[in-house]
Protein backbone atom coordinates (compact mmCIF):
# COMPACT_ATOMS: atom_id res chain seq x y z
CA UNK A 1 0.00 0.00 0.00
CA UNK A 2 1.15 3.62 -0.40
CA UNK A 3 1.99 5.79 1.96
CA UNK A 4 -0.97 7.38 4.16
CA UNK A 5 -3.15 9.74 1.70
CA UNK A 6 -1.14 9.17 -1.67
CA UNK A 7 -2.82 7.95 -4.28
CA UNK A 8 -1.14 5.19 -6.20
CA UNK A 9 0.71 6.34 -9.64
CA UNK A 10 2.32 5.16 -12.70
CA UNK A 11 5.82 3.96 -10.89
CA UNK A 12 8.46 6.09 -11.91
CA UNK A 13 10.95 4.80 -14.76
CA UNK A 14 14.45 5.64 -16.05
CA UNK A 15 15.24 5.07 -20.09
CA UNK A 16 18.13 3.96 -20.92
CA UNK A 17 19.95 4.88 -24.33
CA UNK A 18 18.10 2.47 -27.27
CA UNK A 19 14.72 2.49 -25.22
CA UNK A 20 14.94 0.65 -22.69
CA UNK A 21 12.76 1.13 -19.33
CA UNK A 22 13.27 -0.16 -16.07
CA UNK A 23 11.78 0.42 -12.64
CA UNK A 24 13.88 4.20 -10.84
CA UNK A 25 14.03 1.99 -8.05
CA UNK A 26 16.56 -0.01 -7.52
CA UNK A 27 17.83 -2.67 -4.28
CA UNK A 28 21.34 -2.56 -3.15
CA UNK A 29 23.19 -5.15 -1.68
CA UNK A 30 26.26 -3.03 -0.17
CA UNK A 31 27.68 -4.88 3.13
CA UNK A 32 25.88 -8.15 1.96
CA UNK A 33 28.00 -11.50 1.73
CA UNK A 34 30.03 -10.87 4.61
CA UNK A 35 29.12 -12.80 7.09
CA UNK A 36 28.13 -16.47 6.43
CA UNK A 37 26.09 -16.32 9.36
CA UNK A 38 23.88 -13.90 7.52
CA UNK A 39 23.44 -15.84 4.68
CA UNK A 40 20.51 -16.90 5.11
CA UNK A 41 18.69 -14.10 6.63
CA UNK A 42 20.06 -12.35 3.60
CA UNK A 43 19.03 -14.51 0.86
CA UNK A 44 15.42 -14.16 2.78
CA UNK A 45 15.17 -10.71 2.61
CA UNK A 46 16.02 -10.55 -1.11
CA UNK A 47 13.49 -13.20 -1.84
CA UNK A 48 11.05 -10.95 0.35
CA UNK A 49 11.88 -7.92 -1.70
CA UNK A 50 11.13 -9.89 -4.96
CA UNK A 51 8.06 -10.85 -3.74
CA UNK A 52 7.11 -7.35 -2.34
CA UNK A 53 8.00 -6.18 -6.50
CA UNK A 54 11.36 -5.13 -6.35
CA UNK A 55 12.76 -5.80 -9.84
CA UNK A 56 16.37 -3.76 -10.21
CA UNK A 57 19.62 -5.40 -7.62
CA UNK A 58 22.61 -3.77 -7.41
CA UNK A 59 26.15 -5.51 -6.36
CA UNK A 60 29.75 -5.42 -7.15
CA UNK A 61 32.70 -8.09 -7.10
CA UNK A 62 33.56 -5.65 -4.23
CA UNK A 63 30.73 -6.23 -1.90
CA UNK A 64 31.87 -8.93 0.95
CA UNK A 65 34.53 -10.08 -2.01
CA UNK A 66 31.65 -12.11 -4.25
CA UNK A 67 29.23 -12.71 -1.61
CA UNK A 68 26.95 -10.31 -2.00
CA UNK A 69 26.89 -11.72 -5.57
CA UNK A 70 26.31 -15.08 -4.13
CA UNK A 71 23.25 -14.12 -1.78
CA UNK A 72 21.61 -12.47 -5.11
CA UNK A 73 22.22 -15.82 -6.89
CA UNK A 74 20.75 -17.84 -4.55
CA UNK A 75 18.04 -15.60 -3.68
CA UNK A 76 17.39 -15.31 -7.81
CA UNK A 77 17.77 -19.57 -8.70
CA UNK A 78 15.20 -19.76 -5.49
CA UNK A 79 12.56 -17.44 -6.93
CA UNK A 80 13.43 -18.58 -10.67
CA UNK A 81 12.70 -22.20 -9.49
CA UNK A 82 9.35 -21.68 -7.93
CA UNK A 83 7.97 -19.58 -10.88
CA UNK A 84 7.79 -16.66 -8.90
CA UNK A 85 9.45 -14.57 -11.42
CA UNK A 86 10.96 -14.96 -15.01
CA UNK A 87 14.84 -14.10 -15.84
CA UNK A 88 13.70 -11.30 -18.41
CA UNK A 89 11.48 -9.73 -15.05
CA UNK A 90 14.56 -8.76 -13.34
CA UNK A 91 17.61 -6.17 -14.19
CA UNK A 92 20.94 -6.95 -12.38
CA UNK A 93 23.68 -4.60 -12.24
CA UNK A 94 27.24 -5.52 -11.07
CA UNK A 95 30.76 -3.84 -10.95
CA UNK A 96 34.18 -4.70 -11.79
CA UNK A 97 37.25 -4.03 -9.68
CA UNK A 98 39.48 -1.04 -11.41
CA UNK A 99 41.93 -3.53 -10.33
CA UNK A 100 40.73 -6.05 -12.73
CA UNK A 101 39.33 -3.42 -15.73
CA UNK A 102 42.01 -4.54 -18.05
CA UNK A 103 41.03 -5.85 -21.59
CA UNK A 104 41.38 -9.60 -20.53
CA UNK A 105 41.03 -9.07 -16.70
CA UNK A 106 37.37 -7.64 -16.80
CA UNK A 107 36.40 -10.35 -19.08
CA UNK A 108 37.78 -12.96 -16.18
CA UNK A 109 35.91 -11.29 -13.77
CA UNK A 110 32.82 -10.94 -15.24
CA UNK A 111 33.07 -14.83 -15.68
CA UNK A 112 33.23 -14.94 -12.16
CA UNK A 113 30.51 -12.81 -11.12
CA UNK A 114 28.46 -14.67 -13.52
CA UNK A 115 29.21 -18.04 -11.66
CA UNK A 116 28.37 -16.29 -8.48
CA UNK A 117 25.17 -14.60 -9.71
CA UNK A 118 24.15 -17.89 -11.26
CA UNK A 119 23.51 -16.04 -14.25
CA UNK A 120 24.10 -16.71 -18.47
CA UNK A 121 24.19 -12.76 -18.32
CA UNK A 122 24.62 -9.69 -16.37
CA UNK A 123 22.10 -6.83 -17.31
CA UNK A 124 24.07 -4.11 -16.92
CA UNK A 125 27.94 -4.15 -15.97
CA UNK A 126 30.25 -1.29 -14.70
CA UNK A 127 33.66 -0.25 -13.89
CA UNK A 128 33.20 0.85 -9.81
CA UNK A 129 35.88 3.17 -10.41
CA UNK A 130 38.35 4.56 -12.19
CA UNK A 131 41.97 3.28 -11.56
CA UNK A 132 44.92 3.06 -13.14
CA UNK A 133 43.98 0.71 -15.99
CA UNK A 134 43.22 2.85 -19.34
CA UNK A 135 39.90 3.18 -20.15
CA UNK A 136 40.53 1.98 -23.59
CA UNK A 137 41.27 -1.59 -22.30
CA UNK A 138 37.98 -1.54 -20.15
CA UNK A 139 35.75 -0.31 -23.06
CA UNK A 140 37.28 -3.42 -24.86
CA UNK A 141 36.87 -5.92 -22.82
CA UNK A 142 33.41 -4.75 -22.03
CA UNK A 143 32.53 -5.05 -26.21
CA UNK A 144 33.98 -8.48 -25.97
CA UNK A 145 31.89 -9.30 -22.84
CA UNK A 146 29.06 -7.85 -24.90
CA UNK A 147 29.98 -9.87 -27.88
CA UNK A 148 29.44 -13.20 -26.16
CA UNK A 149 26.74 -12.66 -24.55
CA UNK A 150 27.95 -12.59 -21.05
CA UNK A 151 26.66 -8.89 -20.35
CA UNK A 152 23.81 -7.01 -21.75
CA UNK A 153 24.69 -3.45 -21.07
CA UNK A 154 27.76 -1.60 -19.46
CA UNK A 155 28.34 1.53 -17.88
CA UNK A 156 30.82 3.06 -14.96
CA UNK A 157 30.63 4.43 -11.45
CA UNK A 158 32.21 7.28 -9.76
CA UNK A 159 32.70 8.94 -13.05
CA UNK A 160 32.80 12.85 -12.80
CA UNK A 161 32.25 14.83 -15.71
CA UNK A 162 35.67 15.27 -17.33
CA UNK A 163 35.98 11.06 -17.07
CA UNK A 164 33.18 11.02 -18.98
CA UNK A 165 34.15 13.64 -21.41
CA UNK A 166 37.68 11.40 -21.61
CA UNK A 167 35.42 7.97 -21.96
CA UNK A 168 33.05 9.26 -24.37
CA UNK A 169 35.94 10.60 -26.63
CA UNK A 170 37.08 7.30 -27.44
CA UNK A 171 36.45 6.06 -30.89
CA UNK A 172 34.56 2.62 -29.72
CA UNK A 173 32.22 4.43 -27.33
CA UNK A 174 31.36 8.13 -29.94
CA UNK A 175 30.96 5.65 -32.57
CA UNK A 176 28.98 3.06 -30.84
CA UNK A 177 25.35 1.59 -31.28
CA UNK A 178 23.29 2.92 -28.25
CA UNK A 179 22.97 -0.11 -26.69
CA UNK A 180 26.70 -0.79 -27.18
CA UNK A 181 27.97 2.45 -25.55
CA UNK A 182 27.85 3.48 -22.37
CA UNK A 183 24.63 3.31 -20.52
CA UNK A 184 24.95 4.37 -16.88
CA UNK A 185 26.83 6.10 -14.25
CA UNK A 186 26.64 4.99 -10.19
CA UNK A 187 27.34 8.05 -7.65
CA UNK A 188 26.36 8.98 -4.39
CA UNK A 189 22.98 11.32 -4.91
CA UNK A 190 21.07 12.60 -2.39
CA UNK A 191 19.21 15.36 -0.69
CA UNK A 192 22.53 15.92 1.73
CA UNK A 193 24.57 15.16 -1.58
CA UNK A 194 23.64 17.76 -4.11
CA UNK A 195 26.85 18.27 -6.16
CA UNK A 196 25.81 16.36 -8.97
CA UNK A 197 22.83 17.90 -9.91
CA UNK A 198 25.32 21.49 -10.78
CA UNK A 199 26.76 19.70 -14.01
CA UNK A 200 26.88 15.93 -14.26
CA UNK A 201 22.97 15.28 -13.65
CA UNK A 202 22.49 17.87 -16.82
CA UNK A 203 25.23 16.36 -18.59
CA UNK A 204 23.91 13.11 -18.28
CA UNK A 205 20.44 14.38 -18.86
CA UNK A 206 21.35 16.01 -22.43
CA UNK A 207 23.00 12.17 -23.57
CA UNK A 208 20.07 10.58 -22.50
CA UNK A 209 21.95 8.31 -19.88
CA UNK A 210 20.33 7.46 -16.53
CA UNK A 211 22.24 8.32 -13.27
CA UNK A 212 21.90 5.72 -10.28
CA UNK A 213 22.23 7.73 -7.10
CA UNK A 214 23.75 5.09 -4.84
CA UNK A 215 23.37 6.28 -0.93
CA UNK A 216 19.69 7.99 -1.32
CA UNK A 217 19.00 8.35 2.15
CA UNK A 218 22.86 9.16 3.16
CA UNK A 219 23.51 5.61 4.47
CA UNK A 220 20.35 6.23 7.57
CA UNK A 221 21.24 9.88 8.43
CA UNK A 222 17.81 10.72 6.69
CA UNK A 223 15.20 8.68 7.97
CA UNK A 224 13.75 8.30 11.53
CA UNK A 225 13.37 10.30 14.24
CA UNK A 226 17.05 11.99 13.86
CA UNK A 227 16.35 12.76 10.60
CA UNK A 228 15.96 16.81 9.36
CA UNK A 229 13.38 18.68 10.81
CA UNK A 230 12.34 19.79 7.00
CA UNK A 231 12.04 16.13 6.05
CA UNK A 232 10.22 14.90 9.22
CA UNK A 233 7.93 18.14 8.29
CA UNK A 234 7.70 17.29 4.72
CA UNK A 235 6.67 13.75 5.73
CA UNK A 236 3.84 14.20 8.44
CA UNK A 237 1.96 16.25 5.71
CA UNK A 238 1.85 13.31 3.88
CA UNK A 239 1.60 10.67 5.95
CA UNK A 240 4.64 9.42 5.21
CA UNK A 241 8.45 8.68 6.72
CA UNK A 242 11.66 11.13 6.09
CA UNK A 243 13.37 8.21 4.40
CA UNK A 244 10.45 7.88 1.86
CA UNK A 245 10.67 11.48 0.95
CA UNK A 246 14.61 11.56 0.76
CA UNK A 247 13.79 8.56 -1.98
CA UNK A 248 10.68 10.17 -3.53
CA UNK A 249 12.44 13.45 -3.88
CA UNK A 250 15.30 11.53 -6.30
CA UNK A 251 12.53 9.53 -8.06
CA UNK A 252 10.70 12.57 -9.07
CA UNK A 253 14.28 13.16 -10.86
CA UNK A 254 13.84 12.78 -14.73
CA UNK A 255 16.52 10.37 -15.24
CA UNK A 256 17.17 8.83 -11.81
CA UNK A 257 17.36 5.59 -10.67
CA UNK A 258 18.17 5.37 -6.97
CA UNK A 259 19.15 2.32 -5.31
CA UNK A 260 18.65 1.99 -1.62
CA UNK A 261 20.12 -0.97 0.61
CA UNK A 262 17.50 -2.68 3.48
CA UNK A 263 17.24 -6.02 4.42
CA UNK A 264 14.22 -5.73 7.27
CA UNK A 265 11.23 -6.03 5.62
CA UNK A 266 9.58 -3.22 7.37
CA UNK A 267 12.20 -0.99 5.36
CA UNK A 268 12.23 -2.90 2.18
CA UNK A 269 7.67 -2.19 2.39
CA UNK A 270 8.54 1.18 3.13
CA UNK A 271 10.98 2.32 0.49
CA UNK A 272 9.34 0.37 -1.95
CA UNK A 273 5.95 3.05 -1.23
CA UNK A 274 8.36 5.57 -1.61
CA UNK A 275 7.43 5.49 -5.82
CA UNK A 276 4.11 6.77 -4.65
CA UNK A 277 4.77 9.81 -3.15
CA UNK A 278 7.34 10.62 -5.85
CA UNK A 279 4.41 12.10 -7.96
CA UNK A 280 2.86 13.84 -4.86
CA UNK A 281 5.68 15.93 -3.54
CA UNK A 282 3.83 19.79 -4.63
CA UNK A 283 5.91 23.06 -4.99
CA UNK A 284 5.64 23.65 -1.25
CA UNK A 285 7.54 20.36 -0.78
CA UNK A 286 9.95 21.05 -2.89
CA UNK A 287 11.06 24.42 -1.83
CA UNK A 288 11.24 23.21 1.75
CA UNK A 289 13.28 21.07 0.79
CA UNK A 290 15.72 23.13 -0.93
CA UNK A 291 15.51 25.51 1.83
CA UNK A 292 16.91 22.47 3.57
CA UNK A 293 19.35 20.88 1.56
CA UNK A 294 20.16 23.72 -0.56
CA UNK A 295 20.63 23.32 -4.51
CA UNK A 296 24.75 23.43 -5.38
CA UNK A 297 25.76 26.89 -7.01
CA UNK A 298 29.19 25.91 -8.17
CA UNK A 299 31.12 22.78 -8.75
CA UNK A 300 32.16 20.67 -6.25
CA UNK A 301 34.10 17.58 -5.89
CA UNK A 302 32.31 14.18 -6.54
CA UNK A 303 30.99 12.58 -3.24
CA UNK A 304 32.05 8.95 -2.85
CA UNK A 305 31.91 6.38 0.11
Amino acid sequence: MPPMGIVEAARPEVVFPGGERRPALGLGTWRMGESPHARASEVAALRTALEIGWRVVDSAEMYGEGGAEEVVGEALAGAFAAGALARDDVFVVSKVYPHHASRAGVIAACDRSRRRLRLDAIDLYLLHWRGSVPLAQTVAGFAELQRRGWIRRWGVSNFDVADLHELCALPDVADAAPAAGCATNQVWYSLGQRGVEFDLLPWLRERGLPLMAYCPIDQGALAGAAAPAALREVAARHGATPAQVALAALLSQPGVMAIPKAVREAHLRENWQAMALAAALDAADRARLDAAFPRPARKLPLAMT
